[in-house]
């Protein structure tokens, strides 16, 4: 059974900055109630990484008082993507990393998430022994065991040579133009050096981060400025990264999205033939239909998990499987890493592209999306609108409509008080004239407070 979590949802603590959680005295408790639950056995060690927006450096400070007065060590990595974060917890064999993010959300709100030693995102039952101590009075060790905090100088290159090593050494970029696009965020100072450094010719967009513009009319969530910059450019592909680095959108040179499903259907397609894959893919409820057909194709399995990065990580565990992702560029290859990561899942199809000699555009004929349209209607406030009769009949209807050539899909938002809805068919006439009809069910649904 699982147990109902306060404020951690699928993606850490997140909101908008200054309204609770998301406030100084909050973190600060929060700092201190993560040292109390992370500080065994004699190691005493917590990272902390942030991405570019203005309000990590108060949650940084925050989280820094809040571990010393629980007697933790800190180490600072400043500006540093999630997945980065994840890896110089392992290195560093640190008891936590603590990533200050908000990932493709606007600057004025922001988050707190935590990697596991290994690596990973922490258990769920490490989550809610953080929450119980949240209730309890905050108390400071004696003076002579409080934590201590160093800046690491060096994380960005140590976290480049690691993305670097993930494509064999053999290969160069050379001869490659590629526009890449960082979001103003925290691979703005990574992602242009590991391409470069691997041999290709790079333009940077996307990397003057001020504090306020980070996923601003750009990178992973908006690639309209990359498409437009790989078209002038006449690059030979896009790459767009969001605010914190985990999630990849690709442009190939005729400007048209590549987006996580195709992205990761190259992938597996790439491994299973060289014949290192192992297990099923998994994608998510999201998935488009398309990518599963073209899976089964080539005789791979797939699995469909529940929509987050941290459902796609358990399920490929459960089933001993290797690639794993969703549609909006969360993809994750634990052949060679423990998480979601842009930079590296971008690496993987740069080498496929070499390896092959065929450009993105060739390569991803393979897989023949599904007409897929998603809409997002706001809520004033978090309400159970899928429980409404009247909205369980539009659904039924459209699946009625659509019978085995298509999806319907409505879901409540993890991280934002948004309804998900999401229709998939072969006719993208009847896909649109569905996601219409149950649109204005939901809206009807929600109730306005006075």
């Amino acid at each position: 059974m699982e147990h109902s979590r306060t404020y951690f949802g699928t993606d850490g603590i997140r909101g908008e900055v200054g309204k609770h959680p998301i406030t100084p005295a909050f973190v600060l408790k929060l700092g201190w109630a993560a040292g109390q639950v992370l500080n065994q056995g004699g190691r005493n060690r917590i990272l902390i990484g942030k991405d570019t927006r203005i309000s990590g450096y108060m949650f940084e400070s925050a989280l820094e008082a809040g571990l010393s007065a629980a007697g933790m060590h800190i180490r600072l990595l400043g500006p540093m993507p999630t997945p980065g974060i994840a890896y110089l917890t392992r290195t560093f064999h640190a008891n936590a990393g603590i990533v200050v993010s908000a990932s493709h959300n606007p600057f004025y709100d922001n988050g707190i998430k935590f990697f596991s030693n290994s690596g990973e995102k922490l258990p769920d039952e490490i989550e809610l022994a953080i929450e119980a101590a949240l209730d309890r009075p905050m108390t400071t060790v004696s003076s002579g065991k409080l934590g201590k905090a160093k800046r690491v100088d060096d994380a960005a290159g140590r976290y480049i040579e690691f993305c670097k090593s993930s494509i064999p050494p053999y290969l160069s970029l050379d001869g490659m133009k590629l526009v890449v696009d960082c979001a103003h965020g925290a691979t703005y100072h990574i992602a242009p050096n590991v391409l470069q450094e691997l041999g290709a010719q790079v333009h940077s967009i996307g990397v003057a981060p001020d504090g306020l513009n980070i996923n601003q009319d750009c990178g992973a969530t908006q690639p309209q400025t990359l498409r437009q910059t790989v078209l002038a450019q006449q690059a030979d592909l896009g790459i767009a990264l969001d605010g914190d680095g985990d999630r990849l959108i690709m442009v190939d040179h005729k400007g048209e999205i590549v987006d996580g499903d195709e992205i990761l259907f190259l992938i597996a397609r790439a491994r299973h033939q060289a014949g290192l894959l192992r297990g099923p893919v998994v994608g998510t409820l999201m998935s488009n239909l398309g990518l599963e057909q073209a899976l089964v194709c080539q005789g791979i399995d797939f699995l469909r998990a529940k929509v987050g990065d941290r459902y796609v990580l358990e399920l490929l565990k459960q089933n001993n499987g290797l690639i794993g992702g969703e549609g909006s560029g969360h993809v994750i290859c634990l052949d060679r890493t423990t998480t979601g990561d842009g930079i590296v899942s971008a690496l993987q199809v740069l080498a496929i592209c070499q390896q092959e000699g065929k450009s993105l555009h060739e390569l991803k004929q393979g897989m023949t999306k599904y007409p897929q349209i998603l809409r997002n209607i706001r809520l004033p406030e978090k309400q159970e609108v899928l429980a409404v009769p009247a909205v369980q009949h539009a659904i039924a209807a459209a699946e009625s409509a659509l019978a085995d050539k298509g999806r319907v899909l409505l879901r409540l938002s993890g991280t934002e008080p948004l309804v998900r809805v999401m229709v998939e068919g072969q006719d993208a006439a009847l896909v649109e004239r569905l996601i219409t009809e149950l649109v204005e069910q939901v809206k009807a649904a929600v109730i306005h407070p006075e």
